[in-house]
């Protein structure tokens, strides 16, 4: 029997602010693949999105409006259809104008202060993004905000430590990673990932992995 193989999209299509560290990030997926058995494929087409059976699809670093009404509604059909989402960084930086968009992704960017290192408290350790990091991981990265918490609607994954660092603005419970089912799919969204160094870093490697098993379905 052949094997079917598991697809994994990585959208990094912007209309606003594009990071430098997109093509770092492509990169890091598909050594995932290449290490871990799915197949990756990279593009910024977002007719691509429902032009095949994706296992997941990442949001890397995406931002301002990138699909056209169309594209949202079947979007919408594959994600709800049983389809994953995995949102990397600015991926909370899209799609303000789509409400659904909204709820994917758990809580749209405000701001962020400048990039300094932080402490990063793991809430669930049993969720396979996680499950590898200690109680506090301290790094570095450019730190978001968010409009409104998301806790309640998600399932918290990581927080910030906002006495740790300057520039945060949610008080004592600030998420930065989080989950959830949508529909019949599932969603998924980090915070972290802004910088190039953040896609050779073995644990940070090791939450997208996890990130993209969860939304394929595959933990």
């Amino acid at each position: 029997m052949k094997r079917v193989s598991v697809r994994v999209l990585v959208f990094s299509k912007t209309a606003g602010y594009r990071h430098d560290s997109i093509p770092a990030g492509i990169q890091a997926i598909r050594e995932l693949g290449a290490a871990h058995g799915f197949d990756v494929t990279a593009t910024e087409d977002a007719s691509a999105l429902t032009s095949a059976p994706w296992a997941a699809v990442v949001f890397l670093s995406t931002s301002g409006e990138v699909l056209d009404p169309a594209q949202q509604a079947a979007f919408e059909s594959y994600v709800e259809e049983g389809g994953g989402y995995a949102g990397i960084h600015a991926a909370a930086d899209t799609g303000y104008g789509w409400p659904w968009y909204g709820r994917l992704v758990g809580a749209w960017f405000k701001n962020h202060p400048a990039i300094q290192q932080a402490r990063i408290m793991t809430e669930d350790a049993t969720h396979p993004a996680t499950a590898h990091l200690p109680p506090v991981w301290t790094r570095t990265d450019e730190l978001y905000n968010y409009r409104t918490n998301p806790r309640g609607r998600v399932r918290v994954l990581q927080t910030l430590d906002e006495s740790s660092y300057t520039g945060g603005e949610m008080g004592a419970d600030h998420p930065i990673t989080w989950c959830h089912p949508q529909g019949r799919g599932r969603a998924f969204h980090t915070g972290l990932g802004h910088t190039t160094e953040s896609y050779t870093d073995p644990a940070f490697r090791t939450l997208l992995l996890g990130a993209i098993r969860y939304a394929a379905g595959l933990a």
